[in-house]
């Protein structure tokens, strides 16, 4: 038995004090108790408000400007998909994997031939890119040194699937795409990475890697992230694959990648 609060009474069963160790070990909602028929007012209130977080996350445009500085030293050049405003992107995914015309020149004047292309791109969790992509690029990049790597290209309204065109423009290797996840009850604030070799428009997401969950709440470091970047885009550089074909050898080399390194298809 509980109170409002979701807190054994004083007289309840020994039984409730196993919720204790089952809570500690994961970010589920386990034996929240209830309170008559109903959950206690607690659960409730802490449900809406990881709900209204992950709102937030999704509807949050992204400071560009404020991303391009946490960038520096490196150069950047922003792009926008052809998702007119959120509303578009969140009702027409396909708009989001497409290049606005108009951002076409600033790649093209970039040149091309180079080994790694970093695109930040919004997603589905703009508050994903905005506390976390800065940091991973900077953590990656110092672990690529030897590379040649494009400006860094941040994106508006962009899906996975927009690095495709970005990578190709830029005559890159290899693109790598950081990218706000979608957002659910526990995490609102994750962040994605997916690596593709020779990107060009039609890529399958089979032919892709992806790095989930980083972020601050029990998710990947941005230092382990970046290590296990560096390592899938060394070996995409020299296997010239990514994909379903890179990903069976990953914990030969990194044992505690296991189950974090996947693939997207």
């Amino acid at each position: 038995m509980t109170d409002d609060a979701g807190t054994p009474k004083a007289n309840a069963p020994k039984v409730a004090d196993l919720w204790t160790p089952l809570r500690a070990a994961t970010s589920a909602r386990v034996g929240l108790g209830r309170s008559g028929d109903a959950q206690p007012l607690g659960a409730v209130l802490e449900f809406q408000h990881a709900h209204a977080k992950a709102r937030d996350a999704v509807h949050t445009p992204l400071d560009a400007d404020d991303l391009v500085a946490a960038l520096k030293p490196f150069e950047t050049i922003t792009v926008t998909s052809q998702a007119a405003d959120r509303s578009c992107y969140l009702r027409r995914p396909d708009l989001g994997r497409r290049l606005d015309p108009g951002s076409k020149p600033a790649l093209e004047a970039a040149g091309d031939g180079f080994d790694v292309v970093f695109v930040v791109a919004d997603g589905l969790s703009a508050t994903a890119v905005q506390m976390h992509a800065a940091a991973v690029v900077h953590a990656a990049a110092e672990r690529l040194s030897g590379f040649t790597l494009a400006p860094v290209v941040v994106a508006r309204q962009g899906r996975v699937a927009l690095g495709d065109e970005i990578g190709e423009a830029l005559g890159a290797k290899l693109c790598v795409m950081l990218i706000g996840e979608r957002p659910g009850l526990s995490v609102a604030e994750s962040l994605g990475v997916y690596l593709t070799y020779e990107p060009r428009k039609g890529r399958r997401d089979s032919e892709r890697n992806c790095i989930s969950n980083i972020h601050g709440k029990g998710g990947l470091t941005y230092a382990l992230a970046a290590d296990k970047l560096a390592w899938l885009a060394r070996e995409a550089l020299r296997r010239q694959v990514t994909g379903v074909k890179l990903k069976d050898d990953v914990a030969l080399a990194a044992p505690d990648a296991a189950g974090l390194i996947e693939d997207v298809g």
